[in-house]
């Protein structure tokens, strides 16, 4: 490359290295550190910070319901879109105004989403209101309040959200496949099913794997659409490990801890997405 071409690409270097690369460095150093987020001294403790954060059963909570999201947000948002896909991919005659429609909540941003769900799932809110109206009181529920239900409210967001995204890369997986083969295939006696399974499921494996690695990552991540509808509530129920992470170093003030957490959160998201695209990579070339 010319010297005078990579000249042009300093300052953007420069700001990759202070903004992304040293803090990233810096915050690893801490996480071996009782640093508390305030003074300039601190001492290094070794992988204490680590065996606190395994050792609490809110922090290993918090895990569990970050891998518990990330899974069920990865099958379920993967099978809707799918679903959603085919049936959009098909000749009916109101196909362009569904696909519109079924996309239009991802491009609302989470933020608003959650607000908007926190509204719907209020004690007094619509879907209580709706169940009251059609003589369903009895099914009337504290959603947010809940335990058992507050994360299932926060899945059911989160699906409503992702799966029209999903539903889109599908959708142009599907269109990429010429209709001669599917054609080939029913002349060959190939019933829908046996036509889907052994000629499209393999020619989407590309859309396959692009889907799982985008909803996996936004699982593993999610914070805002948590944060907003029960802040990691009732209690610790919904606390995953980007809300824990937020409540230790900006609430609790043990920011060594924090960013103990946020190592783990960035180990476990860099484990889980390698191991998962290499397999999907495997399958797409047996395919």
């Amino acid at each position: 490359m010319p010297t005078g071409t990579l000249l042009f690409a300093v300052p953007a270097l420069l700001l990759y290295l202070f903004v992304l690369l040293v803090p990233s460095i810096r915050g690893t150093i801490y996480a071996f550190t009782d640093w508390n987020g305030l003074d300039a001294s601190f001492d290094f403790i070794g992988i204490k910070n680590f065996l606190t954060v395994l050792d609490s059963p809110s922090n290993v909570h918090a895990i569990q319901i970050t891998v518990t999201i990330a899974i069920v947000v990865t099958v379920l948002q993967n099978v809707i879109g799918l679903l959603l896909a085919l049936g959009v991919n098909s000749r009916i005659k109101s196909r362009n105004v569904l696909r519109v429609l079924l996309f239009a909540p991802a491009v609302i941003t989470p933020v608003v989403a959650a607000y908007l769900f926190q509204y719907m799932f209020a004690p007094n809110g619509p879907i209580n209101g709706a169940l009251s109206a059609a003589g369903l009181g009895g099914l009337q529920q504290n959603w947010l309040g809940d335990p058992d239900l507050a994360l299932v409210s926060i899945l059911i967001l989160m699906l409503w959200r992702g799966s029209g995204y999903s539903m889109v890369i599908f959708l142009a997986g599907l269109q990429g496949i010429p209709d001669e083969v599917l054609e080939a295939a029913s002349i060959d006696g190939a019933g829908p099913i046996r036509r889907f399974w052994s000629v499209v499921r393999p020619l989407l494996a590309p859309a396959l794997t692009i889907n799982v690695m985008l909803t996996l990552l936004h699982g593993l991540m999610v914070f805002g659409e948590v944060w907003i509808m029960t802040a990691g509530g009732p209690g610790t129920a919904t606390d995953t490990l980007s809300t824990s992470i937020y409540k230790n170093a900006f609430i609790f003030g043990d920011y060594s801890v924090g960013i103990t957490q946020a190592l783990i959160l960035f180990i476990l998201v860099a484990a889980i997405s390698i191991f998962q695209y290499r397999s999907l990579l495997k399958q797409e070339k047996k395919n």
